[in-house]
């Protein structure tokens, strides 16, 4: 992107406040998770930063600092990144909804698992805190571990019909797609 995709201007907002104000939306509790000394906008008062322990560990690193900052506020924690501006509120309650009964509920959608746009339990964060010890830094370790269901996109799709909330933004093209499909771009 030729710049930090937290920083990247989105409408009014930048992308990683749009992400924080539409996942608080849906939760009570939001942590942004940042890498040690990495620039942020600026946040509401009541979101918690948390900050990687560990530099360039991937998602599971962000995960396990999340829920760290979660224990004992609440059993079941939505993961996104900060690069998914067409997420929506009800695509959050709905991943956390299909979580009942599970420790991870993520979306299966293309052949693909989205670990950013999951729910985790915040009882996973031993299992998280095994494999980072042993080098494994890949999601899907962690969904071989824990009772993992795989959402499906029908499961998703009356709520987010094009499955916009899975989608994000990694080159300058897709931030612009994101912004038309948005509504934000000059007509």
């Amino acid at each position: 992107m030729g710049r930090p995709k937290a920083l990247l201007p989105f409408g009014p907002e930048t992308m990683l406040q749009r992400v924080v104000r539409l996942v608080g939306e849906a939760v009570r509790r939001v942590v942004v998770v940042a890498a040690r000394g990495q620039e942020l906008p600026e946040l509401p008062a009541e979101v918690r930063i948390a900050r990687d322990r560990r530099p360039d560990r991937g998602p599971l690193e962000g995960l396990a600092a999340g829920l760290r900052a979660l224990r004992g506020d609440c059993e079941v924690a939505f993961l996104s990144g900060c690069d998914a501006p067409l997420l929506r509120p009800a695509l959050v309650r709905r991943v956390l909804e299909l979580c009942e009964g599970y420790q991870i509920a993520v979306p299966h959608v293309g052949g693909f698992d989205h670990p950013l746009c999951a729910a985790y339990r915040v009882t996973v964060l031993p299992h998280i805190e095994t494999l980072l010890g042993a080098d494994r830094l890949r999601p899907v370790s962690l969904f071989e571990r824990v009772r993992a269901r795989r959402v499906t996109r029908a499961e998703l799709a009356e709520i987010d019909p094009q499955l916009d909330g899975l989608a994000n933004v990694n080159h300058p093209g897709e931030h612009q797609s994101a912004l038309a499909r948005a509504g934000l771009l000059p007509r």
